[in-house]
């Protein structure tokens, strides 16, 4: 288990606040207004039916947003899980380039290719945000002093 880290500061809160309902926001949109330009990002080779996924990333979407903004203890372990989502959508991303696809305004080549670079920036955003860097940091140190 990863150690508490250090108490966030006023800045890491307002984005882990943000993040949070931007996920909230993304959550509801794939389940209400936005669900067909969600299943353009589906890629094809995923063994679901694609409306399921849509569904089913919408609804853990809104979990790990709640999670955002409600954590308490536990907000470096949310940080990785939420990292690890957007690790685990980056294909559909890809997908969407690869394939052409037009959806949410990004129809050119150009648009789709720049949105790939912001996907780690979301990793970054999580990691930073929920101090889940830092207890990463200050687990590997205690390692080190133990070792000693």
């Amino acid at each position: 288990m990863l150690p508490t880290p250090p108490p966030a500061t006023r800045l890491q809160t307002v984005f882990r606040w943000w993040l949070g309902l931007n996920l909230l926001f993304a959550g509801t949109a794939h389940l209400t207004f936005a669900r067909a330009e969600f299943l353009a990002q589906v890629p094809s080779w995923v063994p679901l039916d694609g409306d399921l996924v849509v569904v089913l990333s919408g609804l853990v979407e809104l979990a790990l947003g709640g999670a955002l903004v409600a954590l308490g203890n536990h907000r470096a372990l949310v940080g990785w899980v939420v990292a690890a989502f957007f690790v685990a959508i980056f294909p559909g991303n890809v997908s969407q380039y690869v394939n052409r696809i037009d959806a949410f305004n990004l129809n050119s080549d150009t648009a789709r290719f720049v949105r790939l670079f912001f996907q780690p920036v979301l990793v970054a955003w999580a990691l930073w945000s929920t101090g889940a860097w830092q207890a990463f940091q200050l687990r590997r140190q205690a390692r080190v002093a133990e070792a000693r």
